[in-house]
């Protein structure tokens, strides 16, 4: 039976913190048991909690993108299943991208919640949802798929299909999937960690409905809504009011090699935000567009950043937010268009911060190297005669910002808490050797506060496979503001000083034993005039190597000896 003790602020917080927690332990527990590197060491996974009505209560971190991609997701895959045909203990799997946000091999796995007793038991009480990226799931190639033309070619798909039935697994559908990958073990082992992490969630939920009751639970969610809500309107309000617009390109498909536009207008007016991308690239050829729910989560996390960033996120925060992209815009992808390599995203998240920085310059910080390089070795490990597939998200140089540097050497901003592959993981399960990997002088984009560097990293071949780029920023160079300066964009370079050397983007490189690669990660463009940077800002970046005495003369006009010492600045 439902209590219905009244609610006061104490109980609400510790409801509220008891909701946050799970999320939390359900996170923990993915960790702890995942197979995969990329959800338990960079951590590429999204998890969710919603209330009956599939508004946010609550979420763990991951991958940012992922978390407002889950509203979307489990909307369209509980519309698909029906709520009359969930019973408790299902679990539900999703993968198709124009539903599930993302590329097919980010698996969705949602479960209904059934809490309290009698007619209460009728319907799910809350919904636990967790998206992260499995390695393998019947695609043309393994690992990342970069030239596909239909998400056919993408992988098994995947609508909204229940793995466990009353807390029983389907075995005719496990099966299926077996089957259709090239790595069964370590998608099995992540598809059950999600699952633990699914019944953590689900047991939790029903403790705090069984002490505090579900109207309790229920009025308190619906105060946090209307908080986030409010919390969300009054900052639009002190922001500058009024549309601004921006343009800057990806270095598009594997087809035409041609620079794809990307356009935005933010407009924020009234305690609202509207983000319409009119004006972008039609529907690519290859796999870089992207489903309109993952360009909706993208503009949530804009949004959440600039009105409630230290605040953690429920449904109310993003009611004011409308994003608009007709269908077939590359940012409106339509079935059966290939979506598998969704870099575009990370370019244009901040496109939408150009477009404000245009009103905005003493708030918002200059490019944070414009995307994120992403690699894979595809390959058999020789030691063990087994198929490994293993990725790495690089690190780039953030913009430089009103008040201070740029930081050096960071995962992209949009990313959260995500991590890169340690070196320790890249070598033991690929047979990559990483023989250099340090800061790279004069990435970061000159400024009165300078862009962060980005790394250069050089990888040897121990075994024969396959080298796979994914990038997005080649062919144009991060965006300054005010008088700052671009910085160095991201270069790739494979087989350098031989007959073979050439740079890429996105590609697909098959490699043998003594072939090198180098990745150079771009900087963080400038904010602000570089002949305004404090000098001994100056002759600090040469000490530490992170501005050549050359640039620091020709960008700064700060002339230093080799000593060390200022010996001329020209203003």
């Amino acid at each position: 039976m439902s209590k219905t003790s009244p609610v006061d602020g104490a109980t609400a917080s510790v409801v509220h913190n008891y909701l946050l927690s799970a999320a939390e332990e359900m996170r923990t527990t993915l960790v702890r048991t995942a197979f995969n590197p990329v959800i338990y060491e960079v951590l590429d996974f999204g998890i969710s909690i919603y209330d009956a009505d599939l508004n946010l209560i609550s979420e763990a971190p991951g991958l940012t993108f992922f978390l407002g991609a889950n509203d979307y997701a489990i909307s369209k895959a509980v519309e698909y299943v029906g709520v009359d045909n969930l019973d408790e203990g299902d679990i539900v799997l999703m993968n198709y991208p124009f539903w599930n946000s993302a590329h097919t091999y980010d698996a969705t796995l949602f479960a209904p919640v059934f809490c309290g007793a009698g007619a209460e038991r009728e319907r799910p009480f809350a919904y636990l949802c967790i998206r992260a990226h499995w390695m393998d799931l019947g695609a043309k190639d393994p690992g990342y798929v970069l030239d596909s033309t239909d998400v056919h070619q993408e992988g098994m798909l995947f609508p909204g299909t229940k793995v466990f039935k009353k807390y029983e697994p389907n075995h005719e559908i496990l099966e299926l999937i077996r089957f259709n990958s090239r790595m069964p073990d370590l998608v099995f082992g992540d598809l059950h960690a999600q699952v633990s992490a699914i019944r953590t969630g689900e047991r939790r939920m029903k403790e705090v409905v069984e002490k505090f009751g579900t109207d309790v639970v229920t009025e308190i969610t619906r105060r946090l809504f209307e908080e986030g809500e409010r919390t969300t309107r009054d900052a639009l309000a002190r922001l500058p009011q009024g549309n601004w617009t921006a343009v800057d390109y990806a270095d598009g498909d594997w087809d035409t090699g041609e620079p794809l536009r990307m356009q935005c207008t933010v407009t924020i007016a009234d305690g609202e935000m509207t983000v319409d991308f009119a004006g972008s690239h039609g529907t690519a050829v290859g796999p870089v567009n992207i489903p309109f729910g993952a360009t909706i989560a993208m503009c949530k996390v804009a949004l959440k950043s600039l009105t409630s960033p230290d605040e953690p996120s429920n449904a109310g925060h993003s009611r004011p937010l409308t994003v608009l992209a007709e269908p077939g815009n590359l940012f409106h992808a339509v079935y059966p268009a290939p979506t598998f390599t969704q870099w575009t995203s990370i370019v244009a998240f901040e496109l939408i911060f150009k477009a404000l920085a245009q009103a905005m310059p003493d708030r918002l910080g200059a490019s944070s190297g414009g995307d994120m390089p992403g690699f894979m070795m595809v390959g058999t490990h020789p030691d063990t005669g087994r198929m490994f597939a293993v990725s790495n998200n690089e690190v780039v140089g953030w913009g430089g910002t009103p008040d201070h540097d740029g930081a050096d050497a960071t995962i992209h901003l949009s990313e959260s808490i995500v991590r890169n592959t340690p070196i320790e993981v890249l070598e033991q399960k690929t047979t990559m050797l990483i023989e250099r990997l340090e800061m790279r002088a004069d990435a970061g984009g000159p400024g009165r506060h300078r862009g962060g560097v980005g790394i250069e990293r050089h990888i040897r071949f121990r075994g024969a496979g396959e080298f796979l780029m994914v990038v997005q920023k080649t062919k144009t160079a991060p965006w300054p503001v005010g008088a700052g300066r671009e910085s160095e964009p991201n270069r790739i370079t494979v087989f350098p000083g031989t007959d073979r050397e050439r740079d890429i983007s996105t590609k697909r490189v098959p490699v043998e034993p003594g072939d090198l690669i180098v990745v150079r990660t771009a900087g963080g463009a400038g904010h602000g005039d570089p002949r305004t940077r404090d000098p001994e800002a100056v002759r600090a970046d040469v000490l530490d190597g992170y501005v050549s005495r050359e640039a620091a003369r020709a960008d700064y006009g700060v002339t230093i000896d080799e000593r060390g010492e200022i010996v001329e600045v020209e203003r």
